[in-house]
């Protein structure tokens, strides 16, 4: 019996899809401390006092020099505008944000041999993001592929709490920690998790532009990856009603 599939993608996913002919991908090399992103980092905190004044103008820590650690800019119409980084975290390479404040948490994972993707320091140019109401998805586009790519488990979400039923909508993600802080954001955050085998298939039927092929997750994720200048989104070449039949549930 053919499993029952959740609501076909609405208008403004379509819309959504549509706009990523729009956008690239740029990975930004570990070593580049004067990337762009830095700045966009710290503007985007500084707006709300979230971070201290510094001379430097960049915000950086020491996750950002994480041997798992993946960072990449959103390019709209070749301008930058938002960024976000993850950790790639096995019981192998086990360092991330998320573990550093929700160790108790997290550490059962790790040991029970499983894999998550633990995204941080999402930030977004300011105009861009009232230019852009969809710039949250186009941005999480990326930790959505790297936990197919990487195979993970779970996605972590470390948020502020008025930012948690975002998630829970889109990811059906649930709370996994209170309330703690990170670094020197000035603001607390809460841990939730999606468990990606169990909502893959819908959150690709409801929102189609996630998708992405293999040879992108490669450009993206691969050893090769921050060789490439821009990875441009390959979601509309599965746009098949025939390619989402085939999404494992």
């Amino acid at each position: 019996m053919n499993a029952i599939l959740p609501p076909a993608p609405g208008r403004a996913a379509l819309a959504l899809m549509d706009m990523l002919d729009r956008v690239e991908y740029r990975r930004v090399s570990l070593a580049d401390q004067l990337d762009p992103i830095y700045r966009l980092r710290y503007e985007a905190y500084r707006r709300e006092d979230f971070v201290p004044v510094n001379s430097q103008q960049i915000t950086t820590d020491s996750f950002d020099a994480s041997p798992n650690a993946f960072c990449f800019g959103v390019y709209i119409d070749g301008q930058l505008v938002s960024s976000i980084r993850f950790h790639h975290v096995t019981p192998e390479m086990p360092d991330s944000p998320g573990r550093s404040v929700w160790p108790e948490v997290l550490d059962p994972v790790l040991a029970a041999g499983q894999v998550y993707i633990d995204p941080s320091r999402f930030t977004a140019d300011h105009e861009a993001s009232l230019a852009f109401p969809a710039l949250p998805f186009l941005t999480l586009r990326v930790v959505v592929m790297a936990s197919i790519h990487f195979g993970a488990t779970y996605c972590l979400a470390s948020v502020r709490r008025e930012h948690a039923a975002f998630y829970r909508r889109v990811f059906g993600s649930e709370q996994l920690g209170s309330e703690r802080y990170f670094a020197e954001l000035k603001f607390p955050m809460c841990l939730y998790a999606a468990h990606v085998p169990a909502i893959r298939q819908r959150v690709f039927h409801r929102f189609p532009f996630f998708l992405s092929t293999p040879e992108e997750q490669a450009a993206m994720f691969g050893p090769q990856a921050q060789a490439v200048p821009a990875v441009r989104p390959s979601a509309q070449q599965l746009r098949s009603l025939a390619f989402f039949e085939q999404i494992p549930a």
